[in-house]
């Protein structure tokens, strides 16, 4: 089996885990000293435990919806909504592989915000969503 169906089958089932609660796959995708940053908050998890013990803590009912996933070799992206507690918040992630498991992760976080009404004219909603206003 080529080296990216496997990578990418690797990160599909990371996400199922995630959306199931299953914590123990959800990070088999992880070397055990992988390191995942968070840079809103300036956070850093070194190891797969850390990482597992901080996700594993959350007090909010989490669900997550993959968008789309890129990505080729040892750099693949993942764009998600996760929703904590029903309230939907975007995410992207940079995961970097070395040897088929996950040795750096980058997660970034955003809300999701209103449109202005200068851009009305110009824009369309994406496919499955209403345009949100400010």
């Amino acid at each position: 089996m080529d080296a990216d169906i496997r990578t990418r089958a690797a990160i599909e089932e990371h996400w199922r885990a995630s959306e199931r609660g299953d914590t123990e796959a959800e990070h088999a995708v992880y070397a055990p000293d992988a390191i995942l940053d968070y840079p809103q908050s300036g956070e850093r998890f070194r190891g797969r435990a850390a990482i597992a013990a901080q996700r594993g803590g959350h007090p909010a009912d989490r669900h997550f919806t993959v968008r789309r996933i890129v990505g080729g070799g040892d750099l693949w992206v993942s764009e998600c909504v996760i929703s904590y507690d029903g309230v939907p918040t975007y995410s992207v992630s940079v995961m970097e592989f070395t040897d088929g498991q996950v040795a750096h992760e980058t997660q970034y976080f955003a809300d999701g915000f209103g449109a202005p009404a200068w851009r009305t004219a110009l824009a369309e909603p994406m496919p499955g969503r209403k345009i949100t206003r400010a």
